[in-house]
């Protein structure tokens, strides 16, 4: 009986084996490293030097906001406090090598309450961003998963709030609830929501129908851990963006609502309550008016830079950029 191995095919094939075993490049039998949506994007966010630009100027100043206590009272002086006694040698200093903001009407140093106006602005930022994103994502996943009534309801909810001017609206909410840090970024956070609601609803909706969602249904997984599992890592990569770039809105928005009174009182520092303390000497001390202006345009510029970089990055038509 002939044997199968030996016959003339058999050699062929195995011979044909050999030789592309021989031939092929070494290490290309080795599991190729899994490519993931963020590991693409931080690929292709490297690349953007604008967006790292911003980037590293944001990790600078929450470096600087965060380590303020540490050091800038015994090397800058108190943020707040005035000494009587050298008031008037200290007052409106130029910038020099000992205050290199200068000083302020009441001699205190104008870089240290810059640093202290950081603390103030990049967590009101942060963290009315992070009230209007939960209430958003809530929001806009009913609407979306849901429909019907829920996405009436939702959506011309949402149409009553952008309806009025934002500012206007977070002035009449402050108006109400009185002055103080905690009362900004309550009411730029439960105003800030419509608009993520919406980018989330429509990134859901993009998602809901494809067939790793039916699929799920149709396991009996629970509307919850649908949204949770298989829709909201998705679509998140959107929410990441918006968020970024509300941050840099939610400063600006805190920053005028302090330089028109309404929001951190004095004397503690914030951004807005020291342009409005320095413009009064614009002609004659613009470093007054000017230091606190370029910490928010440098600031608000830097999260809207990081922001356009994470959408690019973030495109999966790019994926192969």
């Amino acid at each position: 009986m002939t044997d199968k191995n030996n016959t003339p095919e058999a050699q062929q094939a195995e011979d044909a084996l050999k030789q592309e075993e021989l031939t092929e490049p070494a290490g290309s039998k080795a599991t190729a490293p899994t490519r993931t949506l963020w590991s693409d994007a931080w690929k292709r966010l490297k690349r953007n030097k604008l967006a790292m630009l911003g980037a590293i100027w944001i990790i600078f100043m929450v470096i600087v906001a965060v380590s303020a206590p540490l050091w800038a009272p015994s090397v800058l002086g108190d943020p707040t406090a005035a000494d009587s006694a050298t008031m008037t040698a200290n007052s409106r200093l130029i910038p020099s090598l000992e205050h290199p903001f200068g000083t302020d009407t009441l001699g205190r140093d104008v870089l240290c309450r810059v640093v202290y106006g950081a603390r103030v602005s990049l967590a009101v930022g942060v963290l009315a961003t992070a009230i209007s994103t939960a209430i958003g994502l809530i929001m806009g996943a009913l609407a979306a998963y849901y429909g019907g009534i829920w996405d009436t309801i939702i959506m011309r909810l949402a149409d009553v709030f952008m309806a009025f001017p934002y500012t206007l609206f977070v002035i009449a909410m402050i108006a109400v609830m009185g002055n103080g840090i905690q009362n900004v970024f309550i009411a730029i956070g439960i105003l800030g929501w419509p608009s993520i609601a919406r980018v989330f609803r429509s990134a859901i909706l993009t998602v809901k129908e494809n067939d790793y969602v039916d699929a799920a249904r149709a396991m009996g997984a629970s509307d919850l851990r649908i949204i949770a599992r298989h829709i909201f890592p998705n679509s998140v990569a959107s929410i990441v963006v918006y968020a970024t770039m509300n941050i840099g809105g939610a400063i600006l928005t805190e920053s005028a609502l302090s330089y028109l009174g309404m929001g951190v009182v004095p004397p503690d520092p914030s951004w807005g309550n020291l342009i409005s303390d320095g413009q009064t000497y614009l002609a004659t001390q613009p470093w007054l008016m000017l230091m606190p202006g370029l910490a928010i345009l440098t600031t608000v510029l830097a999260f809207t830079l990081l922001g356009d970089g994470l959408r690019d990055a973030l495109d999966v038509k790019m994926k192969d950029a």
